[in-house]
């Protein structure tokens, strides 16, 4: 066996306020040798955990067992131009697949501001960009291996095992350590992006008109005059919004003399944004219909709360999919962002946010701070039961368990 064993520093995500000291940490030379290793730790009642690259606020990789890093499955395995399909390890960023897709003539069908994600980390937690009629990157999974809480290599396909993907698709690490996986993608495709600055009375004003008319729409309500400066702007002030609206450029799309607020370019290139990690972040998903009411609430709930808060509010909206803990299942939603300062006690605020979004059954981000339990989730989730079920089925021994997910799914 190549493994090799490190010594067990403390592993801490991107923003700090997740640390842990495991058991034992261990980077993966080949894939070959996870199944040995998870069916030793099951055998030993050992937690395994692995991390992503550790963008998730949560608690959710955190182990006193065993981390596994697989840093060095990182990378495309094969593209399908036919079915639109690419094979990827499971390290593999976001924006690993830009350059690689577009040289087969392919694209990422949507994705967030933020690529440098693993791939298998935003499957797992639903993580998502914004567009009314574009899913998140769960509803992209068709097909994968992993490696179930016994040590078994388990094989998945939408043709052939279609009451597992449903589960697969946002299972937050639970079912198994995904090994490989295939995701649908889209033709290759331009973004005209269009930013705006616009008071919050005149973007509700053309709401339905930025959520239906672009492929995606997203914005930023600042709450406070020194909320501009975070965003480069040398104007903006309290209850302005900056505004992204994304439209599928075509040959037609005038290319010369663009405003200084436009621009055109390939999809990968136009999505990314650079965030400094320095702010914690709770997002719920609320459904559609309620969307403007949701937002006046927001909005008088934060004045009322920070009304000197720095950090802005983000909007955004997510298509309805199929996967079980998806937060999008079966539902169009808003999603609402709200983020606060490190090492700041906000926690009052953010319960008052989780008690406004409960009353719209809001659901969360699993890689974002939220306050759900076992009880809240089985409400707020249809298939929460079948999805316990199966879990327990490849991982009857909890092996991919740890405090903060035994006590939401064990």
């Amino acid at each position: 066996m190549t493994t090799t064993p490190t010594t067990t520093p403390r592993w801490t995500n991107w923003v700090g306020n997740q640390s842990f000291t495991p058991r034992q940490m261990i980077e993966i030379q080949a894939e070959e040798e996870i199944a040995p290793l998870i069916a030793q730790a099951a055998a030993e009642g050992i937690g395994v955990r692995t991390p992503g690259t550790g963008h998730s606020f949560t608690p959710i990789v955190e182990t006193e067992g065993l981390l596994l890093d697989l840093s060095r499955l990182r990378g495309i395995l094969s593209i399908d131009r036919e079915r639109r399909q690419v094979t990827a390890w499971p390290k593999t960023t976001v924006g690993d697949f830009g350059d690689p897709l577009w040289e087969a003539g392919l694209a990422l069908n949507n994705q967030g501001d933020i690529d440098t994600q693993a791939i298998a980390g935003a499957i797992a937690t639903a993580t998502h960009g914004s567009g009314l009629r574009l899913p998140n990157f769960s509803a992209t999974l068709v097909g994968g291996r992993f490696v179930d809480g016994l040590g078994n290599v388990v094989e998945v396909s939408a043709e052939e095992n279609a009451d597992v993907l449903p589960a697969l698709q946002t299972s937050l690490g639970l079912l198994g350590l995904m090994t490989r996986l295939t995701i649908q993608v889209a033709p290759a495709y331009e973004l005209h992006a269009t930013h705006l600055l616009l008071p919050y009375e005149a973007l509700i004003e053309r709401f339905d008109e930025f959520v239906h008319n672009y492929r995606s729409f997203a914005f930023f309500w600042l709450p406070s005059d020194a909320s501009a400066p975070l965003y480069c702007l040398d104007k903006g002030q309290a209850d302005d919004c900056v505004i992204k609206l994304y439209q599928q450029a075509t040959p037609d799309t005038p290319r010369e003399g663009l405003p200084d607020n436009q621009r055109i370019d390939r999809s990968y290139r136009i999505y990314p944004m650079h965030y400094d990690p320095n702010f914690h972040e709770v997002e719920y998903f609320l459904p559609m219909p309620h969307a403007r009411e949701i937002l006046c609430e927001m909005r008088k709930l934060m004045q009322r709360w920070l009304p000197l808060s720095v950090y802005p509010l983000e909007i955004r909206t997510v298509a309805a999919d199929e996967a079980w803990l998806s937060p999008n299942y079966q539902r169009e939603n808003l999603v609402v962002s709200v983020s606060g300062e490190p090492g700041v006690d906000y926690w009052p605020y953010l319960r008052a946010v989780d008690a406004l979004f409960a009353e719209f059954k809001g659901r969360p981000h699993w890689g974002k701070l939220h306050f759900m339990t076992a009880d809240r989730i089985e409400r707020l989730f249809p298939r929460y039961g079948d999805f316990v079920a199966l879990r327990r089925r490849f991982d009857p021994q909890g092996t991919f368990l740890n405090g903060h997910t035994r006590a939401l799914f064990g």
